[in-house]
């Protein structure tokens, strides 16, 4: 059975399973599901607890299982937490934790409750034995990062539950937009942020300067956020997600290299549309799958041949600033000419192309 996290609550208030498995990359929202499920069990009677963390190829299962077998010596009901940082339990954990979920159906009843916690899952564990096992016998719960576009809701739900809300209107969205450009990326820095506000100001009203004067800027950027606001096109935010792997000391060449990847499937994409090929066969020859394919279909239908071999030239003359070459028309420095490459790609990016003249492949030939 899988749950979403805002479900969680809800699910709660009914009745336990007697198998819930957290999975994914947020650390806050793992904390506070694990908390609302211990909460929950403690108040059904699981008065005892049991931590087991699987760490390395030679973790002892035998206390995993004898767990489930064995009585408090109170008669207590008992929660098995199972704690896996690798979010692989290998061959002897997968036999292990199936035999788990049989024998909490078989011989534990409602005496044992067991809470898995996992990161983030690849779709090829989602398919294992023992991930199917885990979720047959209760719940799961993914647990992904909030996005920017849904962060500015989280915050005014956060902001609600301390009884505190920002103004009405087009005063209180561009509140909340300046709230989330302080802290995408770092959730539990956001919900500090937000607890600071109750600390700070009444319940009531939050005006613009009041948040303005008390968020510290705490953002967190990684190279997949800056693809995605590259091929959104949103140039004020891929600009600053890109200042910000800087300043966080990101390899300039890893952050080129990951851009440049998708240069590349663009083009390729962009040839087999040429070829009469349809979008998804396209995506597929272009090597793009998940949450990627939708950005690239915004781009491709509109990119032309020409285009995607200019943003290819481009690429390769950034690559090779970043190793240390001149390129005349470029800058030296490789993060000002990363920032130039990033204006090429995002600012109209399918608009026919403003060269200087024949063969330009400057920065300054992108469209302005």
């Amino acid at each position: 059975m899988q749950l979403r996290y805002d479900q969680l609550d809800a699910h709660l208030a009914r009745g336990l399973k007697p198998v819930y498995t957290l999975h994914g990359d947020e650390p806050l929202l793992a904390q506070e599901a694990a908390d609302a499920i211990r909460a929950a069990a403690r108040a059904a009677g699981f008065s005892e607890r049991k931590v087991f963390t699987v760490a390395g190829a030679h973790f002892d299962w035998s206390g995993v299982l004898g767990a489930a077998q064995s009585m408090s010596l109170f008669g207590d009901k008992q929660i098995v937490e199972i704690r896996i940082p690798s979010g692989k339990p290998g061959k002897d954990g997968s036999d292990a934790l199936q035999r788990h979920c049989e024998g909490l159906v078989q011989t534990a009843g409602d005496e044992v409750l067991t809470l898995v916690v996992l990161p983030r899952l690849d779709w090829q564990q989602l398919k294992t034995g023992w991930f199917g096992a885990l979720d047959v016998a209760g719940a799961s719960i993914r647990l992904d990062p909030i996005d920017r576009k849904a962060l500015p809701a989280w915050l005014a739900l956060r902001l609600s539950r301390q009884g505190q809300h920002v103004r009405s209107g087009e005063e209180g969205q561009r509140t909340l937009a300046f709230f989330a450009d302080r802290v995408e990326g770092n959730l539990l820095a956001a919900h500090q942020e937000v607890q600071k506000l109750a600390l700070l100001h009444p319940a009531g009203e939050l005006a613009f300067e009041q948040v303005q004067s008390a968020v510290l800027n705490v953002a967190r950027f990684d190279v997949a956020k800056l693809a995605e606001a590259v091929w959104s096109g949103q140039a004020p935010r891929a600009l600053r997600v890109l200042d910000g792997l800087r300043q966080e000391g990101e390899a300039v060449v890893m952050v080129h290299w990951n851009l440049a990847d998708d240069i590349r499937a663009l083009a390729r994409g962009r040839a087999a549309l040429d070829n009469g090929q349809p979008m998804p066969l396209a995506l597929k020859e272009a090597r793009v799958w998940g949450a990627k394919e939708k950005l690239f279909e915004r781009v491709l239908p509109s990119l032309t041949a020409a285009r995607a071999a200019q943003w290819v030239a481009a690429a390769s003359i950034c690559d090779g600033i970043c190793k240390g070459l001149r390129q005349p028309g470029w800058p030296a420095d490789a993060w000002l000419a990363m920032r130039a490459l990033v204006v090429m790609l995002v600012v109209n990016p399918t608009a026919p192309s403003r060269r200087r003249g024949a063969g330009s492949s400057g920065p300054l030939a992108a469209p302005r």
